[in-house]
C-alpha cells in the first residue's frame, strides 16, 4: 500500500514460471518437521558408565610393544572390552619388517582383567597366540602393569587430538576416518624420530 492508502503500481517484472532444471527449494515436510530429523547421538553411542544420562562412545585399541597403534574400533560407551578382543586381533594389518612374509598376528597378547574370558583364551590359542591376561579374583600377573602402561600411553597420544577426545560426529565412518588419520600421524612421528 502507498502512503495515500491506495494500491501501488504493478511490479515491472512479474513473477515468471519456474524454469526446468532449476531447484524450487521445496522439501517434503510433515507437521513442520523434516522427514529425517537429526537426533543427538548417532550410531555406536550408548549410556556412559560414568554418567548414565549422557551417551558416548568408546575406543578399543591394540598396539605393539612400542605403543604403535595397529587397530582401533569405535563402539558405544557401554560395550564391554572383552567383546572386542578377537575383532581387534583379526583386524591387525600385515606388518612388514624382517625379510619374508609380513606378520599378521602377534606372538602374545597382554591384557588386564577386563579381557578375562576362557572362550577368548581358547580362540587366541587356536590362532597360535599366547594369552597373557590376568584372571578375575586372582592377583595380577607380576609386571603386567608396567607393560600395560604402553597401551595407556598410546590412548593418551590418540586422545591428545581434541577431535577424538570428545566425539562430535554423528556418523561413525567420519569419526573412524579421523581416528585413522590420527593413527597415521602417530606412526609418521615415530618413524621420523627414529631416522638417523
Amino acid at each position: 500500500m502507498a502512503e495515500g492508502r491506495s494500491l501501488r503500481p504493478v511490479a515491472p517484472d512479474p513473477a515468471r514460471r519456474a524454469e526446468r532444471g532449476w531447484r524450487t527449494r521445496l522439501v517434503t515436510c510433515g507437521c513442520g518437521r523434516f522427514t529425517h530429523p537429526r537426533e543427538k547421538g548417532g550410531a555406536d553411542t550408548g549410556p556412559s558408565p560414568v554418567d548414565r544420562r549422557k551417551t558416548g562412545s568408546k575406543h578399543h585399541l591394540i598396539c605393539d610393544g612400542r605403543g604403535t597403534p595397529l587397530k582401533v574400533i569405535t563402539t558405544a560407551a557401554n560395550v564391554n572390552d572383552v567383546t572386542q578382543t578377537l575383532a581387534l586381533v583379526d583386524g591387525i594389518p600385515p606388518v612388514a619388517g624382517r625379510p619374508g612374509r609380513p606378520r599378521r598376528r602377534p606372538e602374545a597378547l597382554l591384557g588386564d582383567k577386563g579381557y578375562d574370558s576362557s572362550p577368548n583364551r581358547d580362540e587366541l590359542r587356536r590362532r597360535r597366540i599366547l594369552p597373557v591376561i590376568s584372571r578375575k579374583g586372582s592377583p595380577n600377573i607380576k609386571g603386567i602393569g608396567k607393560l600395560r602402561y604402553v597401551v595407556e600411553q598410546t590412548f593418551a597420544l590418540l586422545h591428545h587430538f581434541k577431535r577424538l577426545a570428545v566425539r562430535w560426529e554423528r556418523r561413525t565412518e567420519l569419526h573412524d576416518a579421523f581416528v585413522s588419520l590420527a593413527c597415521s600421524l602417530i606412526c609418521y612421528r615415530r618413524l621420523r624420530r627414529t631416522r638417523p
